[in-house]
């Protein structure tokens, strides 16, 4: 009970203290371009008043959501085979460890000239980012797996495709929840970016949005603290998985 209070009342004093910091160096400043806390809260609420807040937020989210539910029915599978089937990992580890350093955002020009200026192109950027840390997690899982686990199974004949369902799927699953926590950050990170350039809604398009029509940086702010978040949130949501009885036993107390 005291860890979950603490859980809940830490993280808020932190909070409380950086916005009393930020409202106390701004005010001290003198500057009258950048928002303080209030003002930042201030265009929240315009932005809601205005109906458009919603609309950016699902935008962002709808894109993430296929982006990265597409990375995970490609990535998850393809790691599982290329994690046991050794011929698989030869056959595609090399064009993987090709792909994977190229940052999502050089990808940008060549999703505008594919899908042109709409959910597409973002989609696409943000299942490029998602699917190899989803991948080279999986395939580090299955590796992992102590060699008497699968000897065991196999003496009980479990062999085929009930050794993916039963054996291997459920001993790697908690670290593929992990790759999949690493790879929803990474995701969100990218749709932001490719909002800026690639379409003209969502959080992304917001802040570039609103340096642009008349350097309203309380907007620009306010995308910003938006951004981060719904990025708690998801990833509070994706921790949640861990709670799950079936994969408990493979993350600390």
């Amino acid at each position: 009970m005291k860890a979950r209070v603490e859980a809940v009342v830490l993280p808020m004093i932190v909070a409380a203290a950086l916005i009393a910091a930020w409202h106390v160096i701004v005010r001290s400043s003198g500057t009258d371009i950048f928002p303080t806390p209030g003002e930042v809260v201030t265009g929240v609420v315009e932005l809601a008043q205005k109906g458009v807040l919603h609309k950016y937020v699902v935008a962002s989210l709808f894109r993430v959501f296929w982006g990265f539910g597409l990375a995970m029915l490609v990535g998850i599978p393809l790691g599982l085979l290329m994690g046991w089937y050794g011929m698989a990992f030869r056959a595609f580890n090399p064009l993987i460890q090709v792909l994977r350093p190229i940052s999502p955002i050089a990808w940008i020009p060549v999703a505008i000239l594919w899908f042109g200026i709409d959910d597409r192109a973002p989609v696409f950027l943000i299942f490029l980012a998602s699917v190899f840390p989803i991948c080279t997690a999986t395939i580090a899982a299955v590796r992992n797996i102590p060699l008497v686990t699968l000897r065991a199974a196999q003496n009980f004949g479990v062999r085929g495709p009930a050794l993916f369902t039963r054996i291997l799927f459920p001993a790697a699953l908690p670290q593929i929840i992990t790759g999949l926590r690493i790879a929803l950050g990474v995701a969100w990170l990218v749709v932001v970016a490719a909002e800026m350039i690639a379409v003209d809604s969502g959080l992304g398009y917001l802040i570039i949005d609103a340096r642009n029509a008349g350097k309203r940086y309380d907007l620009v702010v306010a995308g910003m603290v938006l951004i981060g978040v719904i990025g708690l949130v998801l990833d509070l949501a994706i921790r949640r998985l861990e709670r799950l009885d079936e994969v408990r036993w493979g993350f600390p107390r």
